[in-house]
């Protein structure tokens, strides 16, 4: 039962990264650098952070080096809530979204970065390891 739940949060988790940087490309990453430059972040990271999302999701769908993805996007998830959700708090501000979700995700992320791909994976096919018992 384990294994199937975490092998479900981990494809479902995926999927929402790669919609994550699929709406990033689809905005136009020149208007994603514009917003990161508007936040005082170098405009450059939204390139990178789509392609995290984007390419990051892909790969836990498939569960091919899962821990390493998630802790990528815990950098990713704890940047947002440093650089953009704090000022509007934990449940938001009426006109922004707090960082609650973002904790969420940072919580999925740190759980899959311990267990590894499990079941069914890439993972576990390549290096046959993601098992845990």
């Amino acid at each position: 039962m384990k294994n199937t739940v975490t092998i479900l949060m981990r494809v479902v988790f995926g999927v929402i990264f790669l919609a994550h940087g699929i709406s990033k490309l689809q905005m136009g990453l020149g208007n994603v650098a514009g917003w990161f430059d508007s936040i005082g972040l170098p405009g450059f990271l939204a390139y990178v952070v789509a392609w995290i999302e984007l390419i990051g999701g892909i790969m836990l769908i498939l569960g091919l080096l899962t821990r390493y993805v998630s802790v990528l996007l815990i950098i990713v998830l704890v940047g947002a809530i440093f650089t953009a959700k704090l000022p509007s708090g934990l449940l938001g501000n009426g006109q922004s979204a707090g960082y609650e979700l973002d904790l969420a995700y940072i919580l999925i992320a740190l759980y899959l970065a311990v267990a590894g791909s499990s079941g069914l994976s890439l993972d576990r096919v390549l290096f046959r390891k993601g098992e845990q018992s």
